[in-house]
């Protein structure tokens, strides 16, 4: 059966983002004054093949602690859909 994974890796929130920090600068100097807390990460999509939903999250999971995230700057989260 073939799942989709939908995969968030962002830095963790006491880690510094000077591209989230760049970009909200620039917000600023486009007039947009309220925009605050900028924060750039990475969207990932993958298929998965897998007997069941929960084995395909265990896929997942393992791609993001050995590949897709930095653990000690970056923090992930996922959904698998059918």
């Amino acid at each position: 059966m073939k799942f989709q994974a939908k995969i968030n890796v962002m830095p963790q929130q006491e880690i510094l983002d000077p591209q989230g920090k760049a970009v909200g600068l620039g917000l600023k100097q486009m007039g947009m004054e309220n925009v605050t807390g900028v924060r750039i990460g990475k969207h990932i999509t993958m298929e998965v093949e897998a007997e069941s939903k929960e084995a395909a999250a265990k896929q997942v999971e393992q791609a993001c602690q050995k590949l897709l995230a930095n653990l000690i700057m970056e923090q992930y989260s996922y959904e698998i859909l059918s």
